[in-house]
C-alpha cells in the first residue's frame, strides 16, 4: 500500500450549499488528518482541495460522495495534482 502524500482537487454537485458541508468536511478532513480547503462556487457547488496519505485520502472521497445529513450529492469530479503542502485543513468564504 502507498502511503506517499497525493492531492486531489474535488469538485461537489448537487446539494452541497447550505447544509453544512464545509463544515462537516473540515471535521471530517481534521479526523483523518486531511490538509487543503473547501470551498462554495457561485455555480452552487462546492471545492475542495485535499492532501494526505492514500488511505485517509479514500476514506474522506468517500465520505464526501455522501456528504453531511441534508446534502444530497449528485456527483463529484476528482482529479489529482501535484502536492501543494498544506498546513491544515481551511474553510475558504
Amino acid at each position: 500500500m502507498k502511503t506517499g502524500t497525493e492531492h486531489f482537487n474535488i469538485k461537489v454537485f448537487g446539494r452541497v450549499q447550505k447544509v453544512g458541508f464545509r463544515f462537516n468536511a473540515k471535521r471530517k478532513a481534521d479526523r483523518l488528518n486531511i490538509k487543503g480547503y473547501v470551498k462554495n462556487e457561485s455555480d452552487g457547488s462546492v471545492y475542495i482541495e485535499a492532501e494526505g496519505d492514500q488511505e485517509s485520502l479514500e476514506k474522506f472521497i468517500s465520505w464526501v460522495k455522501k456528504g453531511p445529513l441534508f446534502s444530497k450529492v449528485k456527483r463529484i469530479e476528482k482529479e489529482k495534482d501535484k502536492v501543494k503542502s498544506f498546513e491544515k485543513f481551511n474553510i475558504k468564504y
